[in-house]
């Protein structure tokens, strides 16, 4: 007898292949035996940027290339993949999707504009080939399913290129389109990454966003669960390219899964867990390439453990600087003028600091965000700039961002220090630090090209290696 519904999203590379289309089917279909699944896919691995580069080329002759070479790709996939008689027809569906994606692409090449609802229309094609290639290959293996374009269930605001879901319209919509499939036994199989506004103009979730997409979905059907198949064995207490012995964790709460996605992780998306804490859905992540392998259960449940639980990095971060030229003036004022600038340009402050006496203060944000942000201030900071009323605008690409995270770490006596110690040990100097009043997490400032090294230190300072946590004192 089935049990709970069962939200299944795959990533890009766990559908990169037809070997891999067809290993995602499989676990599809292991489920349905027990639950009722509905699956949501990325695009094929590379197929996005692949999508994206095309319109921004200004290329007719590179969009025709690309679009020639992913309808070739997905193609042989499908000959791969499915019996004689389902293969012309889905070849047909092929060409029409990227038949659609071409018309509007090429209308922003030859315009040379790209208009952010034009890219959000057009950039979601690799998801609609995905999902077309997974739900035939679902149909032909006895398991009937049915693509479901996420613009038809998620409804969201019409911030283009990032938007946000607007719950209550996309809870009436899903239950309206896919109750009915999962009654008859279909398989619903939707598009991740996009939606729509109420009046139906196309949206995307940000890059990455198909993660979003699931649990959205899971939290609008009260799934039972949401496993988010993906290439690695779980979330882990540091990144593996950097540290070897890095051990998977069996278990994090949201608080922490969410922390690690905010500051660098990439296993998830960091708005992924926003829509399923309210209901407690759990979230597993899973390895497509290794099914046996339990992953990491993601839930409300906070382990007795004290101290660190993970470490996680970010090195493309750049440090501004700011500082009034009077003492006399307000800094508190000057700062807020500066997050609303920041906020204005749609960036998020990864860390702040500031100094009471100077007036000055430092924000730590994504390095490919720097122009975006420097117009914003610029432009309100003007007047002051002008006149010499604040110093000029200091820039510092230099640097890279560690966090460590822990719900065992509220309270614990002398951790930071042993923290700052295992990193000055190695000569590398700390430029910035922050601590939440959650004390969930510490994040460091150090210099890029030494970020790996203080990483390594503080994992091993933690014996994580161990998949132990460092100890209150």
């Amino acid at each position: 007898m089935k049990t709970s519904l069962l939200v299944m999203k795959f990533g890009g590379t766990s559908v990169g292949s037809a070997e891999r289309l067809r290993d995602a089917a499989q676990l599809v279909a292991d489920a349905a035996r027990s639950s009722t699944p509905v699956v949501i896919s990325s695009a094929m691995s590379k197929v996005t940027d692949a999508l994206l580069d095309a319109m921004t080329s200004g290329d007719e002759s590179s969009l025709d290339d690309v679009c020639g070479n992913l309808v070739d790709k997905h193609v042989s996939a499908a000959a791969q993949l499915l019996p004689a008689d389902r293969r012309q027809p889905t070849n047909d569906q092929i060409q029409e999707i990227m038949g659609r994606y071409a018309r509007v692409a090429r209308g922003m090449v030859l315009l040379d504009e790209r208009p952010p609802r034009s890219m959000d229309e057009a950039v979601s094609a690799g998801e609609r080939l995905s999902c077309l290639l997974l739900a035939e290959t679902l149909t032909a293996a006895g398991r009937p399913a049915e693509v479901v374009d996420g613009s038809e269930i998620i409804v969201t605001d019409a911030q283009f290129g990032s938007a946000s879901p607007l719950m209550p319209e996309t809870i009436a919509r899903t239950e309206a389109r896919l109750r009915p499939l999962l009654d008859r036994g279909v398989i619903p199989v939707v598009t991740g990454f996009n939606g729509a506004t109420e009046d139906g103009r196309p949206t995307t979730l940000g890059r990455s966003g198909s993660d979003f997409s699931a649990s959205i979905i899971a939290a609008a059907l009260h799934a039972g669960e949401l496993w988010i198949w993906t290439d690695v064995d779980g979330i882990l207490t540091g990144d593996p390219r950097m540290i070897p012995d890095a051990q998977v964790l069996p278990h994090v709460s949201y608080n922490e899964a969410a922390e690690l996605a905010f500051a660098g992780a990439k296993v998830l998306h960091p708005r992924t867990l926003q829509p399923v804490v309210d209901k407690e859905i759990p979230v597993w992540i899973k390895n497509t390439l290794k099914p046996g392998v339990p992953g990491t259960r993601i839930s409300s449940e906070v382990t007795d453990v004290s101290g660190v639980r993970a470490i996680t990095s970010m090195p493309k971060t750049t440090l501004i600087s700011i500082e009034a030229v009077s003492l006399s003036q307000s800094g508190a004022q000057l700062m807020a003028r500066a997050l609303a600038a920041v906020a204005r340009a749609k960036v998020e402050v990864l860390l702040l600091t500031r100094s009471s006496f100077r007036q000055n203060f430092s924000i730590l944000i994504r390095s490919d965000e720097v122009d975006a942000v420097l117009e914003s201030l610029r432009e309100e900071l003007a007047l002051e700039l002008a006149h010499d009323y604040v110093h000029p605008i200091q820039v510092d690409h230099s640097v890279g961002l560690m966090t460590v995270v822990g719900e065992g770490m509220r309270g614990a006596s002398g951790l930071a220090g042993r923290l700052f110690t295992a990193i000055s040990e190695r000569a590398i100097n700390i430029i910035a630090l922050a601590q939440g009043s959650s004390e969930l997490t510490i994040s460091i400032v150090v210099r890029q090209d030494r970020l790996e090294e203080a990483v390594r230190a503080v994992h091993a300072e933690c014996r994580l290696g161990e998949n132990a946590a460092i100890a209150a004192d």
